[in-house]
């Protein structure tokens, strides 16, 4: 029997369970996202999945520990609580980032995924509250970094695919494309997923999280990680941390307040 632990720990809407000065256990963002909630800057709601959970995991050949995923869904409802959204609701959709976070930055660790919990069942309520092109916006890049950052595809077949969107209508930025072209995009994103992977796009919103979660566990001991700890003699951490944070969009106009 596994060792019984408190694998999540939540940060903003108001509460925090961590500190500034628990990065060994949170990582750096985790740890710094609840003394920022601690000291009352409005973090959005997320959580942070324990380095522990990380070492826990990698020491059973990427078994998760029996009560992780039960932890895990307790910290979407209270996302959802603070939020008013449900993830995988078809009508007003929750959607949350996923990012690694260990004590020590370090190169090789998994890139930011945005946008999980969007999928076609989740798209027409997006649509609903931000707009066709918004939303189709979203899932694109979402397929985009999931696709490559979690199924291993390789980025520059996704930006073939939309250097040639833009070629065809005539635009120089992404953001001069228009709904009905994106949602064209995503179609062709697709096809390359299917083709590159055998397998369709991951459309449930809990196994884009479950995968998401896995990649970052995986990636600490990719080589260039574990390579680069070993140049920098960086001994003793038990693993990353995951924080699971409910999105802010930056791409519903210049009063997103997201930041630059």
């Amino acid at each position: 029997l596994r060792r019984m632990t408190r694998w999540i720990h939540r940060f903003g809407g108001g509460q925090a369970d961590g500190r500034g000065d628990q990065k060994q256990l949170l990582g750096g963002k985790g740890a710094n996202l609840a003394e920022m909630t601690r000291i009352g800057i409005p973090v959005p709601p997320g959580f942070t999945i324990s380095t522990e959970a990380c070492a826990e995991a990698l020491a059973h050949g990427g078994t998760w520990p029996d009560d992780l995923w039960d932890e895990i869904t307790a910290g979407i409802r209270s996302i959802e609580q603070h939020t008013g959204r449900r993830f995988g609701d078809a009508d007003d959709p929750l959607l949350v980032s996923v990012r690694s976070g260990a004590a020590v930055s370090m190169p090789g660790m998994m890139d930011t995924i945005l946008n999980l919990g969007l999928c076609e069942a989740t798209l027409a309520g997006l649509a609903r509250a931000g707009g066709e092109r918004f939303a189709a916006d979203s899932h694109r890049r979402l397929m985009q970094m999931l696709g490559d950052v979690v199924l291993g595809i390789e980025h520059d077949r996704f930006e073939h695919e939309l250097s040639a969107a833009r070629a065809a209508a005539g635009v120089s930025t992404d953001a001069e494309l228009g709904a009905d072209e994106l949602a064209a995009l995503v179609a062709r994103y697709r096809t390359i997923v299917r083709e590159e992977t055998g397998q369709a796009f991951p459309d449930d919103p809990a196994e884009q999280l479950r995968m998401s979660i896995q990649a970052v566990f995986s990636s600490w001991d990719n080589p260039r990680a574990r390579k680069y700890r070993q140049l920098h003699d960086i001994h003793g951490l038990k693993g990353t941390a995951v924080a699971v944070h409910a999105v802010v969009f930056g791409n519903r106009g210049d009063a997103s307040a997201r930041g630059a």
